[in-house]
């Protein structure tokens, strides 16, 4: 020992892009990102080698993200956002849709079925590095907001969930999506628990009018 304080590394992004052809190199960011991490494992990524695959200055990855844990955090966000807009296209915006069918694609995207990003079992093990208990909340509201969009395009709906049910409905299928990574499903498995779990939200959403 040095007697001197180990340095602190940054786990949070410094800002994030704005402009057009910001937000191209930092989608450039991204996928570099992913593709090295598959390739090469997190112990060997940097943020340096990111910066070199992706064609972007160092001092310009720099800017958005101080270490390899901020850009994993931005990417996490990344892929939630990615994901909440793809349902608010898919689910929430069609109108020609029975509440069934935006069930359907609504269990399909939050399973996995419909893959938008790259999310692996590794992803979940650095949660605590970058992410505190006040970003899983603003997540999971979010989320729960995102499920009340839906149910309120699905007009035809005999009744309306309450928040309770909607946030029960929220816990089983991200939760168990979560677990089943933890577990390593193959995808035979995934699907099989996909469909599963649409058959038990589309049972209990049924039992409403009743």
């Amino acid at each position: 020992m040095n007697g001197k304080t180990p340095p602190v590394t940054r786990s949070k992004p410094l800002k994030r892009p704005t402009q057009a052809r910001a937000r191209f190199t930092v989608q450039a960011i991204f996928d570099t990102y992913v593709r090295i991490w598959q390739r090469d494992g997190w112990d060997k990524l940097t943020t340096r080698a990111v910066a070199l695959e992706a064609g972007v200055a160092v001092g310009t990855l720099y800017d958005y993200f101080p270490s390899k844990e901020a850009l994993h955090s931005a990417y996490v966000r990344h892929c939630i956002e990615t994901l909440i807009q793809a349902v608010e296209q898919q689910v929430v915006l069609p109108a020609d849709l029975a509440w069934r069918q935006r069930m359907h694609r609504l269990i399909q995207l939050l399973s996995g079925r419909r893959e938008l990003s790259w999310f692996h079992p590794d992803m979940m093990e650095l949660e605590p590095r970058v992410a505190e208990q006040k970003h899983q909340q603003r997540a999971c509201s979010e989320f729960l907001a995102m499920w009340r969009r839906v149910f309120n395009a699905c007009t035809d709906l005999p009744q309306q969930p309450d928040d309770s049910l909607i946030q029960a409905l929220h816990l089983a299928v991200w939760g168990g999506r979560r677990y089943a990574m933890q577990l390593h499903l193959d995808d035979a498995g995934m699907q099989h628990w996909a469909e599963e779990m649409e058959q038990l939200c589309l049972a209990r959403l049924e039992r409403l009018a009743q």
